[in-house]
């Protein structure tokens, strides 16, 4: 049986290479591996890895596709400073792009998250794995939360600057406030039940669509066969993806030129002004945090977070020109298998980490709902900032990571400090899609670093294993 490795290379060459998997061919029947799940899938991997090494000497550099986005990126930024009305229109190529990649994650993550659970066979494990995961969610979460605290504190970003409340538009803010989720933790968790199968997968709510995929895979070895064959259905529909996805990246520079023209055009560079300290602020704790926390965890994985980001950078780029983590999603799967880690746990700690694990967002947030009370002149004092982190840590569950989700977010965590006149948005909307970026590619650094952890916890990374892969 073959499955589909598609290696999306510093390259540039977004290929799709089919190896062994979980199951061998003998005399047309298809019989288990007996190699584990992790070593089988990552093994081929690395061999790919190291062809693609050797390709990327041989490939143009106007081909290679990281730097074809970073050139859209600067073309977008010029189109949209020069001619501001124009570029506006040009919001219609990075939403196509954007609905096209979105198109295909949730059967991507069904089939990837069927096919690794259905195979493992051990349901304990399945379990351990998502325990554990929560369990690194809840830690890291409740630090970038802190961190972001602590530094808007210290820095006072918003000090001096004596919004006039009653000169900002409410409709903003309503307008917010009506896209915010009601009904409290309760309707959270009965949102993650779909409202019929096919509705996971139409509704864009990736917790959905895992939920889907674990009770499907769950169900498999109650089949006759124990499944096999809908499981061997499920692994080709996972390459035809794969295939589809391949032709879709393509277009990735077309995306982030659009998105790029549209942002600089209609916010403006000119609208970042007094709110540049914010920015900053965000920027320098966003890296740090990466630094100095994620390149622990990393550390600790056996990785070099240098390596790892080399590694990713092609995701990372493709994030920063779509303001997106979701449109990287199934390509960093897959990476992340090359590492090492085995299909079940990316399945399930990747696309759960971007509803649970927002560490950009959470950064995000303290610092905003701080700064507009610095900014509105309202005090909090140390028992309202500590009920402002606990606050977040419910609301930045479940935020989608996609375009305004984050500003939708902090529109949610505002409500929970009544002090802070609910007005005072309107005060970021020129800015927060800046700041999206940060809160994006963070987002998708640490969900990796999570996924590569929880393997680590797992057994599935032997001593050396990533150090080694990294280095391929």
């Amino acid at each position: 049986m073959l499955s589909s490795e598609p290696i999306i290379s510093s390259s540039g060459t977004w290929a799709l290479s089919y190896h062994p998997l979980h199951t061998s061919s003998f005399r047309g029947r298809a019989i288990p591996d007996p190699r584990s799940d992790h070593q089988v899938a990552s093994q081929p991997a690395i061999q790919l890895h190291e062809d693609a090494a050797v390709d990327s000497a041989r490939t143009p550099w106007y081909r290679i596709p990281y730097v074809q986005i970073l050139i859209a990126m600067f073309l977008g930024i010029l189109v949209g400073h020069v001619l501001p009305k124009e570029a506006q229109s040009l919001k219609l190529l990075g939403d196509f792009f954007g609905k096209l990649l979105r198109m295909m994650i949730a059967p991507t993550i069904f089939c990837t998250v069927v096919h690794g659970i259905g195979s493992m066979g051990d349901m304990r494990r399945l379990g351990r794995t998502g325990l554990r995961a929560l369990l690194y969610f809840e830690v890291v979460s409740t630090l970038a939360l802190i961190i972001g605290l602590v530094v808007v504190n210290v820095v006072k970003p918003g000090v001096g600057l004596n919004f006039d409340v009653r000169s900002l538009d409410p409709s903003v803010s309503q307008s917010l406030l009506s896209k915010t989720h009601s009904g409290g933790h309760t309707s959270f968790f009965l949102n993650v039940i779909p409202t019929s199968f096919l509705g996971a997968f139409t509704s864009g709510e990736l917790l959905q669509v895992l939920f889907v995929s674990v009770l499907t895979a769950l169900a498999l070895p109650l089949l006759p066969g124990k499944g096999l064959s809908v499981l061997h259905f499920i692994e080709s529909g996972g390459k035809l993806c794969m295939s589809m996805l391949g032709m879709i990246v393509k277009l990735a520079p077309l995306g982030a030129f659009g998105a790029m023209a549209y942002t600089v055009g209609h916010f403006g560079i000119a609208s970042l002004g007094k709110l540049a300290l914010l920015m900053l602020c965000f920027y320098v704790t966003a890296v740090l945090f990466v630094g100095l926390v994620l390149g622990s965890i990393l550390r600790w994985a056996g990785g070099s977070l240098r390596k790892y980001l080399a590694y990713i950078k092609d995701e990372i780029l493709l994030v920063l020109g779509t303001c997106s983590s979701e449109t990287a999603l199934p390509a960093m799967m897959r990476k992340l298998e090359a590492l090492g880690c085995s299909r079940a746990t990316v399945g399930l700690v990747l696309p759960t980490g971007f509803s649970f694990n927002l560490d950009g967002t959470n950064i995000y947030l303290t610092m905003a709902v701080v700064f507009l009370a610095q900014a509105t002149n309202t005090p909090l004092d140390l028992s309202q900032q500590i009920a402002l982190l606990l606050a977040a840590l419910l609301t930045s569950k479940g935020s989608a990571a996609v375009v305004g989700a984050g500003f939708i977010t902090l529109a949610a965590t505002v409500q929970t400090v009544p002090s802070i006149p609910i007005e005072s948005l309107a005060i970021l909307v020129g800015v927060d899609r800046f700041m999206g970026e940060g809160r994006a590619i963070t987002n998708l650094i640490g969900n990796g670093i999570a996924a590569l952890a929880v393997s680590k916890w797992e057994g599935e990374l032997p001593a050396g294993t990533l150090k080694q892969r990294l280095n391929a």
